[in-house]
């Protein structure tokens, strides 16, 4: 009997080793099953990061936007604006890396200034090189540009464009839809007469010349007595020839380039306006872009406004010659002679906008 008390006492212990054993088995089991839970989490978790970090890449900046931009101007191609017009091409391929072209329209082959700047507001156009004189006529703080013998050089103008005052001229394009970006220059205006050489103002008294359509241009030749005829700059020449007008306002890039010399006799020098066009943009197409580009753009400009005014200073005393070897009269007019010009202007212009106003304040000499 106390043998077979003992024999049960041990199968008990023996049943409760086995039980102890086989749950220490699974919970081995469950450790292993944890670990290898866990190291595949971890390879799940390092191929998630592998997939957001190949996203990411995917995503991340990549060299820009490529652009494709159109640009319209009045002047014929070995004029300084269409020269200044394929430096700012050269300056934007260069500085964005080949990401931004320019396709460049001149000599008026997309239409009138007025045609340009609705392009450029509808979006078929990128760029105009606009005129001031033009601008005048939808800004009338542009009529600042005009005041007469305001400037010495062109080196003075050029520093001028760069001033709050001229930078808020720009501004008042804005609620056009316009952006105005910067101002190029050519040479500052001179005088010519087919027949006549002009001294005085009262040489010009009854005179009909082809001035720009600006109210401020127009406003200068009336007060000297001359007429004036707001004609399209391709059909200036054959109206001088068949002597529908007597002469012109023009500069002496555009004297050179359109062979005026061969209709008109006299270039009177008087340098008495600069000559101003103004880089337009579609506000909100220009807005949209990437300041990066909008920056590459804005240096472009300036490096070609640089360059347009190094040159044409530089090509005064050559033009000059040229015209005269041409068999031009070529001669020097002062300011003196138009003294009560300067001063009905400045009287009339300073009313029209606290712009101009300070712009005379400013810059008359």
């Amino acid at each position: 009997m106390k043998f077979i008390k003992n024999a049960f006492y041990i199968l008990v212990f023996m049943g409760l080793f086995m039980f102890m054993a086989g749950c220490g088995d699974d919970n081995s089991g469950a450790q292993d099953t944890s670990t290898s839970d866990t190291n595949n989490s971890d390879t799940n978790n390092s191929e998630t990061e592998d997939e957001v970090d190949e996203e990411a890449g995917n995503n991340a900046a990549g060299p820009g936007e490529t652009y494709s931009f159109k640009l319209a101007h009045i002047t014929p191609t070995n004029h300084m604006w269409h020269l200044a017009a394929e430096r700012f091409g050269e300056e934007l391929d260069e500085r964005s890396g080949g990401r931004m072209s320019l396709e460049i329209y001149p000599a008026s082959q997309l239409g009138t200034e007025a045609d340009m700047v609705e392009q450029i507001i509808q979006g078929s156009v990128d760029f105009g090189l606009i005129t001031s004189a033009y601008l005048s006529s939808r800004s009338t703080a542009f009529s600042a540009w005009f005041m007469p013998y305001a400037f010495d050089s062109l080196e003075e103008v050029h520093e001028a464009r760069t001033s709050d005052v001229s930078k808020e001229i720009l501004g008042t394009l804005e609620e056009q839809g316009l952006l105005g970006l910067d101002y190029l220059f050519a040479g500052m205006r001179v005088m010519l007469f087919k027949d006549v050489e002009v001294q005085s103002p009262e040489d010009m008294e009854g005179l009909q010349l082809r001035v720009t359509p600006s109210p401020p241009m127009q406003d200068f030749y009336h007060s000297t007595g001359a007429s004036t005829e707001g004609l399209p700059l391709p059909e200036v020449y054959a109206a001088v020839q068949t002597g529908v007008i007597d002469g012109m306002d023009m500069d002496l890039d555009a004297t050179i380039t359109n062979n005026y010399s061969e209709v008109v006799d006299h270039a009177a020098v008087t340098n008495h306006m600069v000559w101003p066009s103004v880089a337009v943009v579609n506000k909100e197409v220009f807005e949209d872009m990437p300041e990066e580009d909008q920056q590459i753009i804005r240096d472009a400009l300036a490096a070609a406004a640089d360059y347009a005014v190094t040159e044409r200073s530089a090509q005064e005393e050559e033009f000059k010659q040229q015209l005269a070897d041409e068999g031009m009269n070529v001669y020097e007019l002062d300011r003196s002679v138009f003294t009560e010009q300067i001063e009905m202007f400045d009287e009339k212009y300073r009313e029209l906008d606290p712009l101009i106003a300070e712009f005379i304040d400013q810059y008359r000499n």
